[in-house]
C-alpha cells in the first residue's frame, strides 16, 4: 500500500483508494492550489505524487524540492482508463522503486530518474 497525492482526475483517485492506497485527491480536497503547494503537501505528508502534470519535473529538478517520490503520466491517451492501465502496471511491476524517486511512465517505457 501506498500512499499518494493524486492530481490526475476522480477515476483514478478512486481507482487507487479501491486498490487498498491511502489517496489524498487534489481534485477532492484542495481543487486549484498551485504546483509548489501540492508538491509540499505531498512530501510533508510522506506521499507519492501521481499527476500527469510535466511542470512536477521542472519543481523537482530545477527548483530541487523535496518528495517522497513522482509518478509522471506522460501519456498520449488521457482517458481515465488507460491512465489505470499504465498505473497498475506500474504498480505490479516496479513498486518497490517507487518511494523517492522521479518516474516517468508512456504507454511503452517507465524513467527512473
Amino acid at each position: 500500500m501506498y500512499r499518494s497525492c493524486e492530481c490526475t482526475g476522480p477515476g483514478v483517485a478512486r481507482w487507487l483508494t479501491d486498490q487498498g492506497h491511502d489517496v489524498a485527491s487534489v481534485y477532492d480536497e484542495n481543487p486549484g492550489i498551485d504546483d509548489s503547494t501540492v508538491i509540499a503537501w505531498a512530501s510533508d505528508e510522506t506521499r507519492i505524487l501521481v499527476t500527469n502534470d510535466k511542470d512536477f519535473g521542472e519543481r523537482v529538478f530545477r527548483d530541487r524540492r523535496a518528495h517522497a517520490g513522482v509518478i509522471l503520466l506522460r501519456l498520449d491517451d488521457e482517458r481515465t482508463p488507460h491512465k489505470i492501465s499504465v498505473l497498475r502496471d506500474l504498480l505490479r511491476d516496479h513498486s518497490d522503486r517507487l518511494e523517492g524517486n522521479f518516474v516517468v511512465a508512456t504507454e511503452d517505457r517507465i524513467r527512473f530518474g
